[in-house]
């Protein structure tokens, strides 16, 4: 796509959206009380702003922290029109200084610099600046809410810029696509090789998160393992929005296990399951339901039980948390009936994590005092798993949680798989 071109695509998609809604007004929750969470896995969040800001994640993606500041400082210091006076990222309508125009700003920069390496014929540093460009299109699509007209329009620009990124990457990065109640699935398969059949690990993010987010575990952690990995959007987020987040969330990783099958990359007999928060639910649940096609599992921070059956840790996570979960269960507001129905997603609640045990290995990891993940789940799981192990890891230094996280889950599954 030539430079006139892409720009001119961005213009197109977002020239009839001045007026549109602002993403904190979708589902609402922000009218409830104001929640701060701070920790490497969520990022902070304090009471002026809407969206927890995932700094150690984005600048760990390759956003680069001084661009990620004046991005930041620009939205903050907007004097356009706010839906929530009190709320610096609630600028309305596609203009400066709303958080979607900002962030698709420092995507379309490294969209210029990756055609200009394309030109001089350098195609790894191209992949590079296609992927930065896909972070940064991603980013200004969070936290992803159904109905977010500004979100979907930079989605279609982060996916661009993903497949201009895997067809230059040093890689190879195969789509796979499989059939859910007669509708498409997609996942990227992503292989250090292709010299034999290699062992697999499913992996999704939490709610608020693109499958495309995920390409840096790979590069930095799966490759070098000679691991290959296979991400998965969950419910209703990214490529499976056409289904809605149910009990059953391990639904869609089902279907692709089945699919996995009949790849001729992957070694079918050596598959595990990684899951970052409700993705971690997922997984953990595909131990117990998957038993005989799984071989290894690794929950992070997992949504497993206590935050979905407790109501006072429900009330004290950030309103942007619950408009995502109510978004993803296609709820239009996060009300009473909502949280009690949440209930029904705890695999406790479910039987799983109280009868008999799986003989998948399971790692069920946390940082210390995650507000979500309360080290008896992860006790829990690592009861009724055969060769289960809880850890919890030291939340300092903060931008190092990710790495000591992602070192331990590559070291399980090379003695797992």
């Amino acid at each position: 796509m030539s430079e006139t071109e892409s720009e001119n695509l961005s213009v197109k998609l977002f020239k009839q959206h001045k007026h549109a809604r602002e993403t904190s007004t979708i589902v609402g929750s922000v009218n409830q009380s104001p929640n701060g969470v701070h920790n490497a896995l969520d990022g902070d969040s304090d009471n002026s702003w809407y969206r927890t800001l995932r700094r150690p994640q984005w600048i760990w993606q390759g956003v680069d922290p001084i661009d990620m500041e004046a991005t930041l400082a620009r939205i903050a210091g907007s004097d356009n029109n706010r839906s929530n006076e009190t709320l610096l990222d609630t600028v309305v309508g596609y203009r400066p200084g709303n958080w979607s125009y900002e962030w698709t700003q420092g995507g379309m920069k490294h969209q210029k610099l990756a055609q200009d390496c394309e030109e001089q014929g350098n195609k790894v540093e191209a992949a590079e600046h296609w992927l930065r460009a896909c972070t940064h299109f991603s980013i200004a699509a969070y936290p992803h809410l159904k109905g977010d007209h500004l979100s979907l329009q930079a989605e279609v620009l982060a996916n661009k810029a993903f497949h201009s990124a895997i067809e230059k990457s040093p890689y190879k990065i195969k789509n796979v696509v499989t059939k859910v109640d007669g509708k498409p699935l997609e996942g990227f398969l992503y292989l250090p090789h292709t010299n034999e059949p290699l062992p697999t690990v499913i992996i999704s993010g939490g709610l608020d998160a693109l499958q495309t987010d995920l390409w840096r575990l790979f590069e930095t952690y799966f490759a070098p393992a000679n691991i290959a990995m296979l991400t998965l959007d969950m419910p209703s987020v990214g490529r499976s929005s056409h289904w809605s987040l149910s009990e059953d969330t391990s639904k869609l990783h089902q279907a692709m296990l089945s699919e996995l099958a009949s790849v001729p990359w992957v070694d079918h007999h050596r598959v595990g399951c990684m899951g970052v928060r409700f993705g971690g639910n997922a997984a953990v649940r595909m131990a117990f339901v998957e038993q005989n096609r799984i071989k290894s599992c690794v929950s992070i921070g997992g949504v497993l039980h206590s935050m979905l059956s407790d109501m006072q840790r429900l009330n004290a996570i950030p309103p942007m948390y619950l408009d995502t979960i109510a978004s993803r269960m296609g709820k239009s507001q996060a009300s009473a009936s909502f949280l009690t129905q949440l209930q029904a997603l705890s695999l406790k609640n479910q039987g799983l994590l109280t009868g008999r045990k799986t003989k998948v290995p399971v790692l069920a990891m946390s940082l210390e005092g995650d507000p979500v993940c309360p080290d008896t789940d992860n006790q829990l799981a690592a009861l009724y798993s055969y060769g289960g192990k809880a850890k919890t890891l030291p939340n300092k230094p903060l931008h190092d949680g990710y790495h000591r996280i992602m070192t331990e889950a590559v070291k399980w599954f090379k003695d797992t798989l």
